[in-house]
């Protein structure tokens, strides 16, 4: 019942050195922390860098300057062994960053106000150290917040989503193994329905295809852009039709972590899908680029159903693979430097 405390330990402590942290200081506790040949993964424009030394310079350090008095507030917090390589054991941490934005972010404006970024954080720990960094935000979601938001209105509607209902997603002790067995099946076959759809070529989908596995209240938390949306029948007509009969040439490309912990369960990909648009989702017109789209997901299961699942797409990379690059674009029409 304590197999994943010492990474769970680990973690806990690298998150508390890194509220603690300043600009200044914030490499040398990546450093302590992390192994010789850390690597870390982000959203654009971050995408993956090598070392402590280049993730503070690139992603750390122009956030904390940005963001003042930045807090973690964890909504989930689970261990496991990764499914798709058996070796690696990992840590996932959900929730948002808390601060204050007082000074410019990736050319946006800051508000002096508070701020929350959304993220997800996967940790692979290998001998005491972290070895591996999984780091993904949802910017269009502080764009929002920011009144700077760069696409049209969205299907669903974003908000600062909360944690799990039954607010029970901190399992800073070992869950029972066989309740995460039974949510990485569920999981599993969720995914594999999808999957066959896709394989089918069909370009709908039907609520047949997902009350085998989701509540029928379920709640899907989508990244800004998208939104959340609430009960099968609203989740099929605000993401689940529009991602579809919007999207062709669709492919699952895997996982490069995928595990689960009691009653919840994660994985993200690099890429977890390719597909090529054709007009509607979004907002956006169609075109002939096929772009790779790096997602996160977290599920929680109640009972013999998975009722909600927070997700988060790098759309901002899939959009610049396209050609646009939505910070770029803001900062010359909203905060140009002439």
């Amino acid at each position: 019942m304590s197999k994943y405390q010492e990474i769970k330990k680990l973690v806990r402590e690298y998150f508390d050195a890194m509220e603690n942290a300043t600009p200044e200081t914030v490499e040398e506790v990546i450093k302590q922390y992390t192994g010789e040949n850390y690597q870390w993964r982000g959203v654009y424009p971050f995408r993956e860098q090598d070392g402590a030394t280049a993730t503070a310079e690139v992603f750390w350090k122009p956030l904390m300057t940005s963001i003042k008095h930045l807090q973690r507030r964890q909504d989930v917090f689970i261990a496991g062994t990764n499914e798709v390589e058996s070796d690696e054991q990992w840590v996932m941490s959900m929730g948002h960053f808390m601060g204050l934005f007082d000074e410019e972010y990736l050319g946006i404006r800051p508000t002096g106000k508070m701020i929350n970024l959304r993220y997800a954080e996967f940790s692979c720990v290998e001998n005491g150290k972290i070895v591996k960094t999984g780091l993904f935000v949802d910017l269009l979601g502080l764009m929002d917040q920011a009144g700077v938001y760069p696409l049209p209105p969205s299907t669903g509607k974003y908000f600062v989503y909360p944690g799990p209902r039954n607010h029970d997603g901190l399992l800073f002790e070992d869950a029972a193994p066989e309740e995460g067995v039974k949510t990485l099946a569920l999981v599993n076959k969720m995914v594999e329905d999808l999957s066959a759809l896709n394989r089918s070529g069909a370009m709908g989908i039907t609520p047949d295809v997902l009350e085998p596995s989701w509540s029928k209240n379920m709640i899907w938390y989508g990244p800004a852009g998208v939104g959340a949306s609430y009960t099968i029948p609203r989740y099929i007509a605000q993401h689940s039709l529009p991602f579809r009969s919007s999207l062709t040439d669709k492919v699952f490309n895997g996982h490069v972590c995928r595990f689960a912990e009691g009653n919840f369960s994660c994985f993200f990909g690099w890429p977890n899908l390719s597909n090529t648009p054709i007009g509607g989702w979004l907002g956006l017109p169609g075109g002939k680029v096929k772009a790779d789209m790096q997602v996160v997901d977290v599920y929680y299961r109640d009972g013999d159903k998975l009722s909600e699942n927070w997700v988060l797409i790098d759309i901002p990379f899939w959009l610049k693979q396209q050609g646009l690059d939505v910070f770029e674009r803001t900062a010359n029409i909203l905060n140009p430097k002439f």
